[in-house]
C-alpha cells in the first residue's frame, strides 16, 4: 500500500450499517473453504469480538466529554455505532456454533471474569484506551490480509459476508481510538504499555478460545474437509501480528500511513452496501 496522509482517512465520517446476513445450523462447520483449522481459527476470535467490541466502546466513550474537536467526536460516535453492532452480528453467529454443537458459555466466562472483570477493572482508563487503539490496529492489518487476498468473497459464505462488512469498517475507523489517545494521553510509554498488553491479551485468549474449540471439534461426529494448498499454508496471523507489532512500534506511526480505504470501499459495495 501506498504511504498516505494522515488526513485523506482521517476526515471521513463514520456510519453504522447492518449487512444483512442471516445464519443457518446446517452451515458446514468448516465454511471458510472446507479448511477444518482455518475455520477453527476464525471461530475463535469470533468468540472474542462481541465482548472486546464493546471494551473498545468503553474505553473510547469514556474520553467523549474531554474531546472538543466536533469532527472527532462524531467519528467516536460512529465508531462506537459499528462497534455496538459487529458484537450483535458475532452474537449471532455464535448461536450456529452452538447449534453445531460447540458449547463457547464456559469458556466466555472465564474470558469474561479475567479480561473485564479482572483486567479492565484494575486498569487506568489511559491504558485501557491505549489497548484498544493498539487492538484496533491488529485488526485493521487483519482485516486489509482478508480483503486484499480476496477469500472472504471467494467462499460466498454467509459468515464471509459477515467477515467483509466488519472488515471494511474496521479499516474505515481503525484510526478512532488512536487519534483519541493522541489527544487525551499523548505519550511513546503509554502507547507502547497498550501495545504489549494488547498483543498479549489478543494473542493469548485467541489461542485459548482455538484450543477449547479444536478439543470439542474432535469429538463432534466427522464432516468433510481438504487439505489447505501450499500458498494457503503461508497465510500465518503469526505473520500479520509481528507486522502489526514492527508498525506500532514507530515513534512517527499513525494509522493512516496505509492508505487501505480502498479494499474497504470495495468489500462495501460488494455487499451493497453504501461506503460512507
Amino acid at each position: 500500500m501506498e504511504v498516505n496522509t494522515h488526513e485523506t482517512q482521517g476526515a471521513r465520517p463514520i456510519k453504522p450499517r447492518s449487512p444483512g446476513v442471516t445464519f443457518d445450523a446446517a452451515m458446514p462447520r468448516y465454511w471458510f473453504g472446507g479448511l477444518k483449522h482455518a475455520s477453527l481459527l476464525a471461530n475463535g476470535v469470533n468468540l472474542l469480538f462481541p465482548k472486546g467490541e464493546r471494551f473498545f466502546v468503553r474505553s473510547v466513550m469514556h474520553y467523549l466529554p474531554q474531546l472538543d474537536d466536533p469532527a472527532l467526536r462524531a467519528q467516536v460516535k460512529g465508531f462506537a455505532g459499528q462497534e455496538h453492532r459487529h458484537a450483535r452480528a458475532h452474537e449471532d453467529y455464535s448461536k450456529v456454533m452452538e447449534a453445531q454443537g460447540y458449547e463457547v458459555e464456559a469458556f466466555l466466562k472465564v474470558f469474561e471474569r479475567i479480561a473485564f472483570e479482572g483486567i479492565e477493572r484494575v486498569s487506568p482508563a489511559s491504558l485501557r484506551l491505549a489497548v484498544t487503539a493498539a487492538t484496533e490496529h491488529f485488526t485493521a492489518i487483519m482485516a486489509e490480509d482478508a480483503l486484499s487476498r480476496g477469500y472472504l468473497a471467494a467462499m460466498g459464505s454467509e459468515v464471509g459476508r459477515l467477515l467483509m462488512w466488519h472488515a471494511a469498517e474496521e479499516i474505515e475507523h481503525k484510526a478512532v481510538a488512536f487519534d483519541v489517545l493522541a489527544k487525551v494521553a499523548p505519550g511513546y510509554p503509554l502507547r507502547m504499555a497498550g501495545l504489549a498488553l494488547a498483543s498479549t491479551l489478543l494473542g493469548g485468549f485467541w489461542l485459548a478460545a482455538v484450543i477449547t474449540l479444536a478439543r470439542q471439534d474432535a469429538k463432534l461426529p466427522p464432516e468433510p474437509h481438504r487439505e489447505p494448498t501450499e500458498e494457503e499454508k503461508q497465510n500465518s496471523p503469526l505473520d500479520i501480528f509481528a507486522r502489526g507489532i514492527r508498525e506500532y512500534m514507530r515513534p512517527s506511526f499513525h494509522p493512516n500511513d496505509r492508505d487501505n480505504l480502498p479494499l474497504a470501499v470495495e468489500a462495501l459495495r460488494s455487499l451493497g452496501l453504501e461506503p460512507a
